[in-house]
């Protein structure tokens, strides 16, 4: 198992995005890389400086990294800068977090595909790629949101929550 962190814009859509693929074991939505410990919702719309993030466990024998990245830049927009759809602030910044050294260069080959996607936007390519500084969970509402409230708010398009099913 293995575990990555990233930062999509709200972490409902993100979370329930990821929750579709094969491989993923589990996933936890929180607050990544900032500035206090603990906070609270509001603490991070109120600037504490952490982004809404959602904690990846999978199995990479299934899903390999470098694919379960392709899915990513499927779901985010790599050039917006704190923000995705209308999410607005560094809350909704984009980023891939690791703890795990090893995932690094799969990381790198990722980005390096998506910039080569991207041709001559990719100098504005804006997703962090950092180890995680910290990750604390969100509150309990927020877990698994967008399954408890089928018809709540999310940034993301309805057909990428059926990307695998789609594929097979």
């Amino acid at each position: 198992m293995k575990t990555i962190y990233l930062a999509g814009g709200c972490f409902w859509g993100t979370q329930r995005f990821f929750d579709q693929f094969s491989g993923v074991r589990l996933t936890e939505t929180g607050y990544a890389n900032g500035k206090t410990e603990n906070p609270s919702y509001r603490d991070v719309c109120e600037g504490s400086g952490h982004a809404e993030t959602v904690k990846i466990e999978y199995d990479e024998a299934v899903l390999p990294t470098q694919k379960l990245l392709g899915y990513y830049f499927r779901a985010i927009d790599p050039l917006s800068v704190n923000q995705q759809g209308c999410d607005c602030g560094i809350q909704y910044r984009t980023g891939i977090y690791y703890t795990d050294g090893s995932l690094l260069p799969d990381i790198e080959a990722a980005v390096k595909s998506e910039k080569l996607t991207l041709g001559s936007k990719a100098e504005k390519f804006a997703v962090e790629i950092k180890p995680l500084e910290n990750f604390y969970p969100a509150e309990e509402y927020h877990q698994k949101y967008l399954v408890k409230n089928p018809n709540g708010y999310c940034h993301l398009p309805l057909e990428l929550f059926c990307i695998e099913m789609r594929e097979k």
